[in-house]
């Protein structure tokens, strides 16, 4: 089994700094984020420093993993848009459909590499990926039904208020007595 990549070895958060600073230059200017990068590792006292082609080559696969995942997300837009499922929990269950299928196709080929293992880290990275997309579609769930019962509540007290307002008014007009205007109050639990 070959070595691991030096960028393989970088620590996570440090990654995962590259692989936004790549996105926000456009995967270009790699002198510059290769500089970048090392005086990071070694601002953080890692005895590793990696070279332009291997941020290079990086950036062109992470690059690659980003278009497939903004092609996959519209897809799944206009998939559910075409089939009528425009529902945000079934957007987020196709896109875990189709990560998981991903995921699948990737080992398949990692797999029938001669000679080469499947990297440990990479699927800890693509399991990661996964359970995190499952937690957005349940947080994201969880958000929706907060919204709909904080709707919910808020028309319920505006019902409340106009009913109020109609006994208020009923009773300044004459429409009833102090008593009956009291008595509904209570009934409906302004009182």
């Amino acid at each position: 089994m070959p070595p691991p990549r030096k960028i393989d070895l970088i620590p996570t958060e440090i990654r995962l700094w590259l692989q936004e600073a790549l996105k926000q230059r456009g995967f270009s200017g790699y002198v510059e984020l290769t500089d970048e990068l090392n005086t990071r590792l070694a601002e953080r006292g890692e005895a590793i420093t990696v070279g332009k082609s291997a941020v290079h080559n990086f950036g062109q696969e992470y690059e690659a993993f980003a278009r497939a995942q903004e092609e996959a997300s519209a897809w799944a837009v206009s998939w559910m848009e075409d089939n009528g499922l425009e529902d945000e929990a079934k957007r987020q269950s196709v896109l875990f459909q189709m990560m998981t299928t991903l995921a699948f196709k990737a080992m398949k080929s990692r797999m029938e590499q001669e000679g080469e293992d499947i990297n440990p880290q990479e699927l800890h990275f693509l399991g990661r990926m996964m359970k995190d997309l499952m937690s957005s579609s349940g947080m994201r769930e969880k958000l929706k039904a907060d919204e709909e019962k904080r709707i919910a509540e808020q028309a319920v007290q505006q019902a409340k208020a106009e009913m109020q307002g109609q006994i208020d008014d009923a009773e300044k007009d004459g429409a009833i007595d102090a008593e009956a205007a009291q008595k509904a109050r209570e009934i409906m639990g302004f009182a």
